[in-house]
């Protein structure tokens, strides 16, 4: 069966002038209208498509994707305001996204960004969104390890540092004496448990710790040189920002990295940049993501 607010992988059961209308299950059939089809659509093809209800309540789907889907946490741009019914929100979709003046922990205005929950109206069956995180967080202590990575969405700005949301469930810290830089509120980031405290509360990083997270720098840092030639720009004179954007690593961790390549003798500092030592095998095509 379809769900609603979530992508979905239907059949299609007949064509017709509006568009295409595939098996939903319990919930009938869904229209998929015309100017979302794919192109080059083979016959018995599943579509992988997204389900809401459109300005009429009908189910509808897309192939266009929300910015989030029911159950999940995202950042959001207000658009407009109804004076009855609230603040609709872009979240990827040619309808906009509401939040019931009820959901607003603070009010919003057009031009806002919120984060904001996505859920399903338990009484309407309509998708909604919600700036009272708190209530769509899980209060269960995560059975989390020290150093495990996590995936971190940005959430506000605090005398501490920053508040997180941890894997789409759970709230975490991540504290600016950890920083080299500011973060952006709705910032999506790659991050680390640094503790799990008793109350529930997660301690984030941005970087692994210790060995964990330098032997796999000299890695990358070193594939990166083979990619580009055995020359990079970067070095421990880079700027944070710089660093985090091209390696993903705080600037701390980035001169750890260089300085154990530097005393195993695999690169050497160009001033400014390094350079591979020619002991180390050059592999043209070699391709490394950053």
């Amino acid at each position: 069966m379809a769900i609603i607010g979530k992508r979905n992988l239907l059949a299609v059961v007949r064509a017709s002038q509006p568009g295409l209308y595939l098996d939903g299950g319990e919930l009938g059939e869904i229209l998929l209208p015309g100017r979302y089809i794919p192109v080059g659509l083979a016959p018995k093809q599943k579509l992988d498509v997204f389900v809401y209800r459109d300005s009429e309540d009908r189910l509808v789907a897309t192939t266009e994707k929300p910015h989030a889907m029911v159950g999940e946490f995202g950042y959001m741009r207000v658009i407009s305001i109804h004076a009855q019914a609230g603040a609709f929100l872009d979240w990827g979709l040619s309808k906009d996204l509401l939040v019931p003046f009820r959901e607003q922990e603070i009010p919003l205005r057009v031009g806002d960004w919120a984060v904001v929950y996505v859920a399903l109206d338990a009484q309407t069956n309509r998708i909604l969104a919600s700036t009272r995180l708190n209530r769509h967080l899980n209060r269960d202590t995560p059975a989390y390890r020290d150093g495990q990575p996590v995936s971190i969405l940005v959430t506000a700005k605090m005398p501490l540092g920053y508040n997180a949301i941890v894997d789409n469930a759970h709230f975490g810290l991540l504290y600016k004496s950890q920083l080299a830089y500011a973060l952006k509120i709705g910032a999506r980031l790659k991050g680390f448990v640094r503790t799990v405290r008793a109350n529930g509360k997660i301690d984030l990083s941005l970087d692994a710790v210790g060995y964990k997270r330098v032997a796999p720098l000299t890695d990358l840092i070193v594939a990166a040189l083979k990619m580009s030639g055995g020359k990079l720009a970067f070095d421990d004179n880079s700027s944070p920002i710089e660093i985090r954007q091209n390696f993903s690593v705080s600037k701390k961790a980035f001169k750890q990295a260089l300085g154990k390549l530097y005393k195993t003798r695999r690169i050497t500092f160009t001033k400014p940049g390094i350079e591979l030592l020619e002991n180390e095998m050059w592999t043209p095509g070699t391709k490394i993501k950053l």
